[in-house]
């Protein structure tokens, strides 16, 4: 891939899924560990004793890529479920390719003399997503993980997410763009459970081996806490913060995993989504506005949002009216406000955690909710100026949503990288 491609393919999750590591699990919510390994090499942070920060940490791109260039790394996650993924990927480092293979053969011994039949309480949505002979199979793996291997070691965590990551790949039900399961929808190519447990065994265990071989570092440290009010003991020691925060387009993180959740039991169903995995997230979506039912006069008087405050407003109120004449009467407006609020706590505790000099790069994307332009490269360069850094800058990646063809607005949105320096 060209530099060129490289930047502009950026915010993009897709390429990973081609890299060893990234690839275990599919998260769309991700952006491109190859551009951030060429990023950190371009910075020649890689030559000192540098430590990279990610506070929105997702499946771990940052800090496994990080990793790769020997670089030492902290994450933030404070999606429980995200969290248990990347934390699965950082602890395999430490992990012996062959052991784990033994390991996993022994799993597999277990499965051929364990057979788990009773599925009255399969949950609705799992019942809907599998055919009668995978959910035997794939209930067999979950109950004997529960049972017998769910000890919270390295290798037991792999085992989890190799099971989680084989959910899509044996359902027919259909996958929206943004990992939304479609259970109305359905799909061809669909694995049998035994078959994609030994496929996804493999590929697990030769990264392994791969990254092993390669001299991949072992530095990263992912800590399952809130980026707007973290607890870390790393005060002024980070050198370089790089991430990509949740965008404000609607984008409903907790509803992308409810396939997996369900089927764990982390949650019942939709209804629990909320308190159990949204509460704990950036409002970026109006199912979390809605559902705190958020006073907009509230949101905006918090002196936090002060350098932006008159701007918002105006777009806020807008958002406000517009919402009366519309059949869904998303609460966009507390949405946009609550956004940029939590981000400004974002750049409060990240002030604290830089050092002097030390730079920021956020990969973002502005939006159009209801086809009112929020300019977020902006408010968020505003508001880190306002929590003590020095300056911003932004530069555009690409254009986004060109291809879709059920756009309800033609106002033209942007990704690209907000560049913060301390």
């Amino acid at each position: 891939m060209s530099s060129i491609d490289n930047v502009s393919r950026s915010g993009t999750f897709i390429d990973n899924m081609k890299l060893p590591i990234h690839r275990w699990f599919r998260y769309s919510a991700g952006f491109s560990a190859e551009w951030v390994s060429s990023l950190l090499l371009e910075k020649n942070l890689h030559q000192s004793c540098s430590v990279i920060l990610d506070p929105f940490a997702g499946i771990g791109t940052t800090l496994i890529a990080a990793n790769k260039c020997g670089i030492q790394s902290i994450g933030f996650e404070t999606h429980p479920f995200v969290y248990r993924i990347a934390a699965a990927k950082l602890r395999s480092l430490s992990l012996s390719p062959q052991d784990l293979h033994e390991y996993l053969n022994k799993f597999l011994t277990y499965v051929s003399k364990y057979q788990e039949l009773d599925l009255h309480e399969v949950p609705p949505l799992i019942q809907k997503c599998y055919t009668s002979e995978s959910l035997v199979e794939l209930h067999t793996l979950k109950h004997l993980f529960l049972k017998e291997f769910n000890h919270g070691t390295p290798e037991s965590e792999i085992l989890w997410l190799i099971i989680t990551s084989i959910l899509r790949s044996c359902s027919p039900a259909g996958t929206a763009q943004w990992q939304y399961i479609l259970p109305n929808k359905s799909k061809k190519n669909v694995l049998a459970p035994y078959s994609a447990f030994r496929e996804k065994t493999a590929q697990i265990v030769g990264d392994i081996d791969y990254v092993r071989s390669n001299g991949w570092g072992n530095k990263g440290e992912i800590i399952m806490t809130d980026a707007r009010c973290p607890k870390a003991e790393h005060l002024a020691s980070v050198d370089f913060v790089l991430t990509s925060p949740p965008y404000p387009n609607n984008y409903d993180y907790a509803d992308a995993l409810r396939l997996e959740m369900t089927f764990w039991g982390d949650i019942d169903g939709w209804a629990d989504l909320q308190q159990k995995v949204r509460r704990h997230l950036i409002r970026s979506c109006s199912q979390h506005s809605a559902a705190e039912r958020l006073k907009l006069e509230e949101l905006l008087s918090n002196k936090m949002l002060s350098p932006i405050r008159a701007g918002l407003a105006d777009v806020c109120y807008n958002l406000a009216e517009i919402r009366q004449t519309k059949g869904g009467k998303k609460t966009y407006h507390t949405m946009a406000a609550a956004y940029f609020l939590d981000m400004a706590y974002v750049f409060q505790s990240l002030r604290k955690l830089c050092k002097t000099g030390a730079k920021m790069c956020f990969v973002i994307g502005d939006s159009a909710p209801y086809g009112v332009y929020l300019p977020v490269d902006i408010w968020l360069g505003e508001l880190a100026v306002s929590q003590g850094f020095h300056s911003y800058t932004f530069e555009k990646i690409r254009d986004r949503n060109t291809k879709w063809k059920n756009r309800k607005h033609t106002v033209p949105l942007k990704e690209g990288r907000l560049w913060v320096k301390g």
